[in-house]
């Protein structure tokens, strides 16, 4: 090697190059002559690439190549935007070419109801008041007078969750929103949330903010049925838009994020500590956007909006079908889609479904003249002006197909909004009871000494006797029974279950596990929500509807195998049937824990609270019976469950002041000193199910307990009373607007509450809980 070459190969080496080897001039050791030159070239490379340990493969990731790479995909998403937003055209606004009649169906095929004119009034922007337009900017777009159209930082977020299956997510601009509305669907998709992007930017460039604003309030939905501002105006508050005030318009504004929570006329404590936030929000928003004065914002008061007003067509009972029906299928939409309760009502509304129901006319019409004939008649508003407090709800189930066959909501739909069957803010009071002793049967529970729990096991009926933990200790709650009576220290659990002995009970709940009793509730169909293991709910002071409840004595009465009330029988759109689920689900209880509990409940109608409306009815005909009888706190509910192998029906009664919907007392209604669930509830009850359940069917039951199975001993009953003083926890006030569940279980419940105060007999007895949950309005979310 000369000089030149050796001091190249140290600048390449690095250091300086080995003396050129000696030899003979002939080849040796296999290398060629010139090779040696060769591999001390390919060894110093080696040595380089090899330096500080690192290999030849972090020269393919060079930054200088990460850059080209991602610049070159850059160039790449620019390029096929660019040919994407040169194939996309505006189309043509579809929003009401899509818009179509839903038809609902009895079971038998005949039609019931059409349900389809849209109610939807265009107005121009000049005739909804400047401050009112800006409640909808501030609500939804703060930058919506300066931006492009399109927020790319929401829009990439809304991609980015649809890809990864987490639903909706809000960032779309309102002229994003518009363009959603007008011009495309409500589908979650990567494409059609691209096709909004294009679209958008197309129409914010050749149509003004006006326009956009406009489109935007006419097309959006408010609930209720009502679609654009001039719909939502009259509904929400009888006024037509231009007429508007700021705070109303702050409310429809606010509105719009969750129209089915936020409706306050049916919105849960938690919804309504929502939209009033969320109202808040927008009116802050506008004093710091400088459109209202901060002097008039201190000024304004949360305007509540009117009762909603029921669509023609829709009188008696049929509105009720209808509500309910469109609220299971918009959970299920929700559940198989992921997407919100609102985006599936405006799935559902006036799209063309055809729903044939399981609603038996035969059935309903029995049901309806039932009411009529045990409650209605015996009614005179003009003598006693509490007869006006009074309400009935009622549903009817069959317990193998789960199908709700007849349904009672109210007196008529178009004058009671609020569904009776599917309300959720009344005690269930001693229908709970069963639901205890099932709990117990089904964890083999035993009583303090150790006995196992059955229909034999006795307790201390004594009123007001403190219940004792399992240390022996008092837990401060000691409820009172009927009128105060005493039943003995010796009472059977199936004497405690006829009488309906508070007592009992309330110890049976504690020595099973109050966590182990609500877990039962809802395995069989009760929404227990976020109840806390209190001994009070032994007592049946939680809320529950009739539909929840017949819900609960259809799994007792199908063996343990659940059953989901449910009002659909089908549900087609475009001639495809969307696929409901089975409302038999899987065994929840054991066999003979279900069948035990149906065998005590024979002894309540033949020996107990419910003997002269059921037992003794002449209508009865042999018909194996069995149910419980419920009277809630200051008797502002009553209830009679009940059912025979094929069919279950549960029937409610509930005071709600006429004028103001608040919980009222019903004492004196009818005549009657107090109305008492074996009172007008079992004898609805009674006259529809012997007027329609099948004759000559058996209970067949798998257990060697109860009723059913051998005859009750009822102790005789003893005059002494207990000196032990009753400890009872207060609770708050009812609310005076009822709370409806939109299905059966339900949309994200907040924690539910008792209702009421302290109760005699089978009344219940409530406790204080927490009705304040977290608000989880988040004001950054402007969009």
């Amino acid at each position: 090697m000369g000089r030149a070459e050796e001091r190249r190969a140290r600048q390449r080496g690095g250091r300086r190059a080995a003396p050129p080897a000696r030899s003979s001039g002939t080849p040796s050791e296999g290398v060629a002559p010139g090779g040696r030159a060769a591999a001390r070239k390919a060894a110093a490379r080696g040595k380089k690439g090899t330096k500080n340990g690192k290999s030849g493969i972090r020269r393919l990731f060079t930054w200088k190549k990460i850059l080209g790479t991602f610049l070159g995909f850059c160039l790449l998403g620019i390029g096929a935007f660019i040919v994407m937003y040169m194939m996309i055209d505006v189309p043509k606004g579809n929003a009401k070419a899509q818009e179509q009649s839903n038809i609902y169906k009895y079971s038998n095929g005949s039609v019931m109801a059409r349900e389809g004119d849209t109610n939807r009034e265009i107005v121009d922007l000049s005739e909804v008041p400047k401050p009112v337009q800006r409640t909808f900017v501030a609500a939804e777009n703060k930058t919506f007078y300066t931006d492009s159209g399109v927020d790319l930082k929401g829009t990439a977020r809304g991609l980015l969750n649809t890809l990864s299956g987490k639903g909706k997510q809000g960032g779309s601009t309102i002229t994003q929103q518009y363009v959603k509305n007008y011009y495309l669907d409500q589908d979650q998709t990567v494409t059609r949330k691209l096709k909004e992007l294009v679209i958008s930017l197309k129409v914010d460039r050749t149509t003004s903010k006006d326009k956009i604003l406009a489109g935007y309030i006419n097309t959006s939905y408010y609930g209720r049925g009502a679609y654009g501002i001039q719909a939502a105006a009259q509904d929400y508050y009888r006024v037509d838009a231009k007429k508007l005030s700021v705070a109303q318009g702050a409310y429809l504004a606010a509105l719009l994020q969750a129209p089915s929570q936020y409706d306050w006329a049916v919105a849960s404590p938690t919804g309504k500590k929502l939209v009033q936030a969320r109202w808040n929000y927008v009116l802050d928003n506008m004093v710091k956007q400088g459109w209202l004065d901060q002097t008039k914002r201190a000024e304004m008061t949360f305007p509540k909006p009117e009762e909603p007003r029921a669509a023609p067509g829709l009188e008696g009972q049929k509105g009720y079908f209808i509500k309910l029906a469109k609220q299971q299928l918009e959970k299920q939409l929700m559940a198989k889609e992921n997407i919100t309760q609102d985006e599936a009502e405006a799935r559902v509304e006036n799209s063309g479904w055809t729903f044939t129901l399981n609603i038996d006319k035969k059935k309903q019409a029995q049901l309806e003249k039932s009411v009529k004939d045990q409650l209605t008649k015996q009614l005179d508003p003009k003598k006693r002006n509490v007869d006006r407090n009074v309400q009935a709800g009622a549903v009817s189930v069959d317990p193998k197909t789960g199908k709700i066959v007849a349904l009672y909501g109210g007196t008529d739909y178009t004058k009671h909004f609020y569904s009776n069957a599917n309300r959720t803010d009344y005690q269930p009071a001693s229908t709970f009871k069963p639901v205890i002793l099932a709990a117990a049967l089904e964890n083999a529970s035993e009583t303090q000494s150790g006995k196992a729990i059955g229909a034999n096991t006795t307790y201390d009926g004594t009123s007001k006797r403190q219940v004792v933990d399992s240390n022996g200790n008092k837990v401060g709650f000691a409820p009172e029974n009927e009128d105060d009576h005493n039943y003995g220290k010796q009472v059977t659990v199936q004497t405690a279950m006829n009488q309906s002995i508070n007592s009992v009970f309330a110890q049976m709940g504690v020595d099973v596990g109050m966590d182990k009793v609500l877990a039962t509730a809802t395995k069989l169909g009760m929404d227990t929500g976020k109840l806390r293991p209190l001994p009070a709910y032994t007592l049946g002071t939680m809320g529950a509807s009739p539909i929840q409840m017949a819900g609960v004595y259809a799994t007792l009465d199908n063996h343990g195998k659940q059953v989901t009330p449910t009002i659909i029988k089908s549900a087609e759109q475009g001639g495809t049937e969307f696929q409901m689920p089975d409302p038999i689900g899987e065994q929840v209880i054991s066999r003979e824990a279900a069948d035990t509990v149906t065998s005590v409940l024979t002894g309540v109608v033949n020996d107990g609270t419910a003997e002269k409306s059921v037992q003794q009815n002449p209508a009865r005909d042999g018909r194996k019976v069995a149910g419980k009888t419920g009277t809630s706190d200051d008797n502002k509910s009553a209830w009679f469950t009940g059912y025979t192998p094929d069919l279950v029906t549960s029937v409610g009664l509930f005071g709600e002041n006429y004028k103001t919907k608040a919980q009222a007392k019903m004492y004196g209604v009818g005549g009657e000193p107090r109305v008492n669930g074996g009172g007008f509830p079992a004898e609805i009850w009674a006259e529809y199910t012997f007027g329609v359940a099948g004759k000559n069917t058996k209970f067949d039951l798998d257990t060697d307990q109860g009723a059913a199975v051998q005859p009750t001993w009822t102790p005789s009953p003893t005059p002494t009373r207990s000196d032990t003083p009753s400890s009872t926890p207060t609770t708050e006030e009812p609310s005076e607007t009822p709370s409806e569940t939109p299905s059966e279980t339900p949309s994200q419940t907040p924690s539910q509450s008792p209702s009421q105060s302290p109760p005699t007999g089978e009344q219940s007895t409530p406790v204080e809980i927490s009705t304040s949950p977290e608000n989880p309005f988040d004001p950054n979310d402007d969009q």
